[in-house]
């Protein structure tokens, strides 16, 4: 469902080692707003609801809305550090364009069958 690479991982794990839950899982979802559109969200929730779909990479959980999953299935989550700093990075399969700044995009078309 889910990737997350190996340095996204580490940055996720060290942002949860500061949080006051250590259980906590790491939500992705989007939300609407942004300059395309829709916009990636991240968070630490309590506990995952149970029509959330969960998945598991680089050893952090990983919880989604089911409405989400549509926008977000096999999505790489990246993080990379430069001249300005660290940032997630957004490799979604879903995304028809992204805008500059990375943290929003419009979806294709879902097809219904």
């Amino acid at each position: 469902m889910i990737h997350l690479t190996q340095t996204a991982a580490t940055e996720v794990k060290r942002l949860k080692s500061k949080h006051s839950n250590p259980n906590a899982f790491f939500r992705l979802g989007v939300e609407s707003i942004g300059c395309s559109g829709l916009s990636y969200t991240m968070a630490f929730d309590g506990a995952p609801s149970p029509e959330d779909a969960v998945c598991e990479s680089e050893g952090v959980r990983v919880a989604i809305d089911p409405q989400h999953l549509k926008y977000l299935n096999q999505l790489t989550l990246d993080y990379s550090e430069d001249l300005m700093g660290g940032g997630f990075r957004f490799h979604n399969p879903n995304a028809a364009q992204s805008c500059s700044c990375g943290n929003s995009f419009s979806a294709k078309e879902q097809s219904v069958g």
